[in-house]
């Protein structure tokens, strides 16, 4: 056109039009290209074609390679934080100064923290044991260190071990555990060692005592039978801590018991009532009072029906809470033992006395092994401080539970309650028995001269 137009002139100053033209075009499609870089929203990206198209081709893939590598870091990093969430431990990443980044629920827990509160906050301000501390400022940290737990109180103390790891350029994981359970383990590890060594010394310490004596001092035959005498209760009580001792291990390395073998309920009741008669004949033999026991009566108790377990662990559970009542109710004290069948088809056995009752402080530890309220008492008696805690075995084994009320000056109540799946009585007697229970309540319930009885 510039040369039709203009000749040589015109086609120099057409060509240099058409440049420029080109160039502000050029220049506007590369404008588009940087303001969509510039927001980077792949739905705005400019549609075009040669050289601006495809670097704006290339750098919309690129974008949405970096989008995809994006998501998938931070899918992984939510699964790592979801992990040590879920970790029993408590977790606490800190930052080089010390501040905390990041805490799971059970650190929160740990040490009272608050995740949107305590962000960023450092963690010498929010930990104030001097214990962690030191711990802290020492930079030491090979072996854990051992704090208060912040939930913990004088009647249930929490303690918790802290451990501090350092990653990173000059980061540190913070890791918590709670060894409340495992000190405790422990300090009953250590109580029972020595109280296995004590009641193990004590009659030994008399055995040894009464050998010297029989070896070294001429005796007539009246102190020599009086000495052996000795040496053989002395003896005894070892054989009975002992005996005491396999069955606990016994019944914790067993199995638990099956539904295959049905035991009579009126021969396991027979065998506690020979047994706590026969003690009772011995602790009030030079005494002029003695124990009333009573049993429930032979009709009653061959309509009781059958027990599912194994013979020897229910009778030793049953025999222990009724030898007890014996050993621990004055002479002229009152036993009662009682079985009934209960309306949702489970069973309860009953021991109750009249002894001097129990402190209510002393109820939930009575089936710890070796405890006493009264050792001087359990000395007297021959316990050796184990039945309640082969009793509290023997029963779980058998799904059943222990239950202890006691008045002190009034008596104690010991009883175990069978699961409906392992009693079995047959419908007249369950039917006759139930018919019984609702009486005798009724009759209490109109009694108005008559106190509750406490348990």
């Amino acid at each position: 056109m510039g040369w039709w137009q203009g000749g040589l002139w015109g086609v120099a100053i057409g060509v240099g039009a058409a440049t420029w033209l080109w160039f502000f075009w050029d220049l506007w499609r590369g404008s588009r290209v940087l303001r969509w870089l510039r927001h980077g929203d792949l739905g705005l990206a400019p549609q075009l074609y040669g050289m601006w198209g495809e670097a704006a081709d290339r750098a919309r893939r690129l974008i949405r390679q970096g989008h995809l590598e994006t998501k998938a870091s931070d899918e992984r990093l939510h699964d790592i934080l979801a992990a040590l969430q879920a970790s029993p431990n408590g977790v606490v990443l800190l930052d080089e100064e010390g501040r905390i980044e990041w805490c799971n629920q059970t650190a929160e827990g740990h040490f009272g923290f608050d995740v949107e509160r305590d962000l960023m906050q450092s963690i010498g301000n929010l930990v104030r044991d001097p214990d962690f501390t030191a711990y802290y400022a020492a930079q030491e940290f090979s072996r854990p260190v051992a704090l208060q737990g912040r939930s913990s109180k004088p009647s249930r103390p929490v303690r918790i071990s802290v451990q501090l790891h350092p990653y990173g350029d000059g980061r540190k994981l913070l890791l918590s555990q709670d060894i409340t359970a495992l000190e405790q383990a422990e300090a009953m590890r250590r109580d029972f060692v020595a109280n296995v060594s004590h009641e193990i010394r004590t009659p030994l310490t008399v055995l040894t005592g009464f050998v010297e004596t029989l070896q070294t001092l001429p005796l007539n035959e009246d102190e020599r039978f009086r000495y052996l005498g000795m040496m053989s209760q002395q003896a005894a009580r070892m054989q009975s801590v002992v005996q005491d001792l396999l069955t606990l291990s016994r019944l914790e390395g067993s199995p638990l018991p099956g539904m295959s073998e049905w035991i009579p309920v009126e021969a396991l009741l027979r065998r506690c009532e020979d047994e706590a008669r026969g003690l009772s004949s011995t602790l009030t033999v030079n005494q002029k009072k003695h124990h009333e026991i009573s049993f429930p009566a032979l009709e009653s108790a061959r309509a009781a029906g059958h027990l599912a377990g194994v013979n020897a662990e229910l009778q030793s559970a049953l025999s222990n809470l009724v030898n007890n009542a014996v050993r621990y109710t004055p002479a002229g004290g009152a036993i009662k033992v009682n079985w009934e069948l209960l309306d949702n088809g489970s069973a309860r056995f009953s021991v109750s006395d009249t002894g001097t009752g129990i402190e209510p402080e002393h109820l939930p530890r009575l089936t710890e092994r070796f405890y006493r309220v009264d050792r001087s008492r359990s000395r007297e008696t021959g316990g050796t401080g184990l039945g309640l805690a082969i009793v509290k075995h023997a029963v779980q084994r058998h799904g059943a539970t222990l239950q202890i009320t006691s008045v002190v000056g009034k008596g104690s109540t010991f009883a175990v309650v069978f699961p409906a799946s392992r009693v079995r009585v047959k419908a007249a007697a369950a039917l006759r028995s139930n018919d019984e229970v609702k009486k005798s309540v009724a009759g209490l319930s109109n009694a108005s001269m008559i106190e509750p009885a406490e348990h």
